[in-house]
């Protein structure tokens, strides 16, 4: 055996993964670092906690674009502390982080629930050794968020969200030179997009409003070229009834249907628009009173474009009702 500095001829020689490529599988020797993950073989891994996953790969000098995809399913609750299926009914609200910086964060409601992330790094973030790390971290963990958003989100999110949740696939590919987008996208696509995180995608085929069930969004950075990047961004939020047929014949399902004439009353009114409470920037904190028009039954937030740090849109409370994103515009 001989020895050259700090190798020998018995260390395995490690092979960078070289972009475009996805990761779906644990078991690469490039995934190098596994912390608090578990690998996976049909997967990447699953986090017991708030961990990283560190790949080494060959960006020779580019700007490359990272997209990570999270999920949970009904392993992801008996992995929250306790174990108890009633831990799992608030959202999980998540870091996703590399090389040190916070990138995006993801809202994760349900068993069944995916989300997309994405960001850019540019050559200067990318080490010598190919070194990129991918964290997903519980919002009350890590640097860069401030306590006022962690504070407003304390009794709205299950504590310790990272516990369980699966990582399915990251992907490295060079940004393209332009991306075509539309002007205005529905609630869903605003989600696939990455541009809001509202509870993760059940099925990434779906189109049109998205429910805004847990009371709280997030508006996420946006990738340069990309939607929303130009400026400044309108989200039209609106308001709809419970639909009568999901519950079932019991006096639950007599309640609903009074709740849904009591909603229908105030469309007929012009009087359902849901109500912005508070923007917040996890990174500096509270933006003071969001620009909101309330046309009819649709409230109109106007937003910059986040850049730095995503926005936590919290909503006032909608009787008998539940509040929805019906698109967003960017201009």
């Amino acid at each position: 055996m001989t020895s050259s500095g700090p190798t020998t001829d018995l260390d395995q020689v490690i092979l960078p993964i070289i972009p475009p490529v996805h990761v779906t599988n644990g078991r690469i020797p490039a995934l190098q670092v596994a912390d608090r993950l578990r690998r996976g073989s049909q997967v990447v891994g699953r986090f017991e906690t708030s961990g990283l996953a560190g790949f080494k790969v060959s960006a020779q000098g580019r700007a490359l674009r990272v997209s990570v995809s999270l999920s949970t399913d009904e392993r992801s609750v008996t992995g929250l502390p306790g174990g108890q299926p009633e831990a799992g009914s608030l959202p999980r609200l998540v870091q996703v982080r590399s090389q040190g910086r916070l990138r995006q964060c993801v809202l994760l409601r349900g068993k069944k629930a995916h989300a997309r992330v994405a960001f850019d790094l540019s050559p200067e973030e990318i080490p010598d050794d190919g070194l990129i790390c991918v964290e997903v971290l519980d919002i009350t963990e890590g640097d860069g968020v401030c306590e006022e958003a962690r504070a407003a989100v304390a009794e709205r999110i299950t504590p310790d969200g990272v516990a369980g949740v699966r990582l399915d696939k990251v992907v490295f590919e060079e940004p393209p030179p332009v991306d075509y987008d539309p002007d205005t996208l529905d609630g869903a696509r605003c989600e696939l997009y990455s541009l809001i995180s509202a509870g993760g995608l059940a099925n990434v085929h779906r189109q049109g409003a998205r429910v805004l069930r847990s009371g709280l969004f997030v508006v996420n950075p946006v990738l340069k070229d990309r939607f929303g990047s130009s400026g400044r961004i309108t989200l039209r939020l609106g308001t709809r009834a419970e639909p009568v047929s999901l519950i079932p014949a019991t006096w639950r399902r007599v309640n609903s249907e009074l709740r849904w004439l009591r909603h229908t009353t105030r469309k007929l009114l012009h009087t359902a628009a849901p109500s912005v409470e508070r923007v917040i920037s996890v990174r500096d904190g509270d933006l003071g009173t969001p620009e909101q028009r309330v046309r009819g039954n649709v409230t109109e937030l106007e937003l910059d474009s986040p850049t730095g740090s995503p926005l936590l849109v919290l909503l006032g409370p909608c009787p008998d009702a539940l509040p929805t994103l019906e698109s967003g515009t960017a201009h």
